[in-house]
């Protein structure tokens, strides 16, 4: 089946149809009579799509084309592969109509907001007695992080004690894109 009903010349109504061959124009054959018929591909209206992507204190401007319907929404992953640039995975952090929205149809979004989450820096308070040491370590997007674990950087061996999400609270593992900060205890 490819929609859910069709116009069937033959029967003179719509009805439930296969698909044979799909290009340019559809073919296809209709479930009641068996008649086989040609039908008209849609074509997808692509949009050029402005993306700032910030990773670290950097930020810069991509241009991507999409599908016109796709629905964007703040917190979506999207890839973005601009041909003048590189290829970067970002997360929507803020779309841009005529105003701030949290989702929208990609053909009406005039700037989409995004963080990259290919490679991300985490930061890390690490402490002993009573004092605090901060790092920030650069790591994949999706490497995992867990209460318990014990991890070494920056010349420090630590355990993981607490996980701060980027939205809101705590959790007992996340993946680095979504951490906002992570103590340790010196071990």
């Amino acid at each position: 089946m490819i929609q859910d009903q069709i116009f069937c010349p033959s029967c003179g109504s719509d009805t439930d149809h296969a698909l044979i061959k799909s290009g340019q124009e559809n073919l296809v054959r209709c479930e009641d009579c068996g008649m086989v018929h040609s039908l008209p591909a849609e074509r997808e209206r692509l949009v050029k799509l402005k993306v700032i992507v910030s990773s670290e204190q950097q930020s810069q401007p991509y241009f991507i084309h999409i599908p016109a319907k796709e629905l964007l929404q703040v917190g979506d992953e999207l890839l973005v592969d601009d041909p003048a640039r590189d290829v970067v995975m970002a997360q929507i952090t803020s779309l841009e109509t005529d105003r701030r929205v949290e989702s929208a149809p990609a053909a009406s979004v005039r700037t989409v907001w995004a963080r990259a989450t290919d490679q991300v820096a985490v930061k890390i308070s690490i402490y002993r007695s009573g004092q605090t040491r901060p790092i920030k370590i650069s790591v994949p997007g999706d490497e995992l992080f867990t209460v318990g674990e014990a991890r070494s950087a920056k010349g420090s061996r630590y355990e993981i004690v607490k996980i701060k999400l980027r939205g809101e609270g705590f959790s007992d593992a996340a993946e680095a894109k979504d951490i906002q900060r992570i103590w340790g205890r010196e071990i």
